[in-house]
């Protein structure tokens, strides 16, 4: 009992109708056939003979709900399977299972109106009338199928894709032939009119650029770090499989009041920015720790200065020269990607 219970109440729809539509075809004669046994009146009273005479159309109101739910599915899930393969194929998909659900909608409530008799080939006849009424009355639904099946087929985001929309910055879980579902990364849900998406920013199309700045004393050997840093690069890389690209050294980016500022640019996925940024923060703290290198803070120094590191050759301060000129030229798309 405790699992029926839990069980969500479309399900027990679903099963309720499949059991009728099952027991339907099995007592299709008794039930429709002209030895129905709800044609005998049971009753001199008119309005419960109208209710029994009325039970096979309901019965038949099931078929169809539970028919068209079941060819839904199935054409739903060939869409998914067949177009499935890419993320362009996977919005495609969705776009279709959402025009899908409104056509069987709207064919289930036509045969619905025949099983009761209603005329439904001159209700579509006079369908021209009925959208000239609808359309004016509808205009805002008109324009958030249209611009629905414009982000589609021209690509401006798909599913998967992050983006930017007012404000919201989330992944694109679904586009509909309404509207568009982004999930952010707290689990928040928005959902946006077509129509009202004026601007976008899409954030999957390039890989993002994760940024980190981390800081060295002034009495530091500047080009001994440069040297430290040329050496570990690749083991930062090794360290932090988001990273696509990279990471690079940009070099000097700040002269502050008590420290000289290093800039660390990576590529990577947008999804994956934020753990790249905290990873490769770590990773150059824990660089630096084992080679000496200070960050420094604010402090009133009262003591003689101490040294910082070692000094060094010519032959190394014209490695670190070179070092910092070849990071200058292969990073340069980073800083395009970013502006």
């Amino acid at each position: 009992m405790d699992n029926i219970k839990e069980m969500p109440i479309k399900y027990v729809i679903i099963a309720v109708l499949g059991v009728i539509m099952l027991l339907s075809i099995v007592f299709a004669n008794q039930i429709f056939g002209e030895t129905s046994v709800f044609n005998d009146l049971i009753s001199d009273n008119q309005a419960i003979n109208d209710i029994y005479h009325n039970i096979p159309m309901v019965i038949r109101c099931a078929q169809i709900l539970f028919l068209s739910w079941v060819v839904l599915k199935i054409l739903q899930f060939v869409s998914t399977k067949t177009l499935s393969h890419s993320k362009g194929g996977i919005t495609a998909s969705k776009l279709i299972n959402s025009f899908l659900k409104y056509i069987m909608a709207i064919l289930a409530m036509l045969l619905i109106l025949k099983a009761f008799g209603v005329n439904t080939a001159a209700l579509i006849a006079s369908a021209g009338i009925l959208s000239l009424v609808i359309g004016l009355g509808a205009q805002s639904l008109i324009a958030d199928i249209i611009a629905g099946m414009f982000m589609v087929f021209e690509s401006e985001f798909q599913v998967g894709d992050m983006v930017v929309i007012d404000g919201w910055r989330g992944t694109v879980d679904e586009i509909g032939i309404r509207s568009t579902r982004i999930i952010d990364a707290g689990g928040n849900v928005k959902i946006v009119n077509n129509s009202n998406i004026t601007s976008v920013v899409n954030q999957s199309q390039l890989y993002s650029v994760a940024m980190s700045t981390i800081s060295i004393e002034y009495g530091e050997s500047l080009q001994r770090v440069e040297l430290v840093i040329r050496d570990n690069l690749d083991a930062i890389k090794a360290a932090i499989p988001e990273i696509v690209e990279g990471p690079y050294y940009k070099g000097v980016t700040a002269l502050g009041a008590s420290s000289v500022d290093l800039l660390f640019m990576s590529n990577c996925k947008e999804e994956d920015i934020y753990i790249v940024q905290r990873a490769m923060n770590r990773e150059l703290k824990l660089l630096f720790d084992r080679n000496g290198i200070n960050i420094p803070f604010p402090q009133v120094v009262v003591n003689t200065p101490h040294g910082f590191g070692d000094s060094i050759d010519v032959a190394q301060s014209r490695d670190a020269n070179v070092f910092a000129a070849e990071q200058r030229t292969i990073s340069k798309n980073v800083e395009e990607n970013l502006n």
